[in-house]
């Protein structure tokens, strides 16, 4: 599923791999996001995202970034945060897909520029086409900056 790290298109960054596994079936099945970039927990998304050594890589040109909120090491409110501070990837589209519905959760995904926030349906087939529909959407339909 991982692709050569700088050439990905999408992060998606979830620490269920039947979730992750999910989300990729339903991206293929639907012609999206064919180079991605898996991160297991927020510590590898930062690292991904941030290398210590940036002279060894150019930096990310990501397209999209699917984020769990509630991830090992680093949660993923502090990943959305960092992402969004710093200017080389403030301007990536963030989709939270998660299963909280606290409100405080959905207000601080928002005070801190997340794009859209979608509940992970427990219905497979719901969440397959929710996340078809956002990843159409800002795969294909939202002008992308590059």
């Amino acid at each position: 599923m991982n692709t050569e790290e700088t050439n990905a298109d999408v992060l998606l960054v979830e620490d269920s791999l039947e979730d992750a596994e999910l989300i990729c079936r339903a991206m293929r099945k639907a012609g999206l996001g064919s180079r991605q970039h898996i991160a297991r927990d927020g510590a590898e998304a930062l690292d991904f995202l941030f290398p210590a050594d940036s002279s060894k890589r150019s930096p990310p040109r990501l397209r999209l970034v699917l984020l769990d909120l509630k991830l090992p090491k680093v949660s993923g409110l502090e990943v959305l945060q960092r992402l969004k501070q710093d200017e080389h990837t403030r301007h990536f589209p963030v989709v939270v897909l998660t299963s909280s519905l606290e409100h405080v959760d959905v207000a601080r995904c928002y005070a801190l520029g997340v794009n859209s926030y979608l509940v992970k349906s427990m219905d497979p087939d719901h969440f397959s086409r929710t996340v078809q529909s956002a990843a159409k959407y800002w795969l294909q339909l939202n002008l992308a900056l590059f």
